[in-house]
């Protein structure tokens, strides 16, 4: 580990892809781990990408401005790469706003920096493009889960899968990516708190 970054806990669904000392200090040489305070924004909507970011600590929430309203739509955590592989591919324009709900460690590396790295090491490309598959995977059965479900359905499942964003995460933005109003939320909390006794 250095300057807080774990190689060892970067998911890794096929155990095949193991890295070399040299590829990890390779990867840990040009790791930037810089500090963003509460309410620092990581790229805005319409800004174009340059970057790759993984989150060594603190939370960063993903939201896009639709008919004027901020909705969330992700939030990521303690150890948590934030994946948009085409961005790196092309010189595309970001869809929505990166905000740090905390005090943020970050891993930033430029997207030139990362292509030298998998032309240097085609083992580390394998390994982020099976973590990047992985976390799509994720995303998409989240989002299915998510169609289907009604509003309590879905706090619940957040209880379940997510239970460390209750206490970090103001409850207006837990309602925004839930797709209701705080005023709702409040309602099933107490539902739900009530059933429990």
């Amino acid at each position: 580990m250095q300057n807080g970054l774990d190689l060892n806990k970067i998911p890794s669904p096929d155990q095949f892809v193991t890295l070399t000392k040299e590829e990890q200090e390779a990867i840990l040489e040009l790791d930037a781990i810089k500090k963003f305070v509460k309410g620092s924004v990581l790229i805005n909507e319409g800004q174009y990408f340059s970057e790759s970011y993984h989150v060594v600590s603190g939370i960063v929430r993903e939201y896009r401005l639709i008919n004027g309203e901020e909705k969330t739509f992700n939030f990521y955590t303690d150890d948590e790469g934030i994946h948009f592989p085409t961005s790196s591919l092309e010189r595309m324009k970001s869809t929505f706003t990166l905000e740090c709900l905390e005090d943020c460690r970050i891993s930033v590396v430029g997207f030139d920096k990362v292509q030298e790295m998998y032309k240097r090491f085609p083992r580390f490309e394998k390994m982020c493009r099976i973590n990047t598959e992985h976390q799509l995977q994720e995303l998409q059965e989240r989002a299915a889960r998510y169609m289907a479900s009604s509003p309590e359905e879905r706090y619940r499942n957040l209880l379940t899968d997510r239970p460390d964003l209750l206490d970090r995460v103001p409850q207006y933005h837990l309602a925004s990516y839930l797709g209701i109003k705080p005023e709702s939320l409040s309602r099933i909390r107490k539902r739900i708190s009530q059933s429990k006794a």
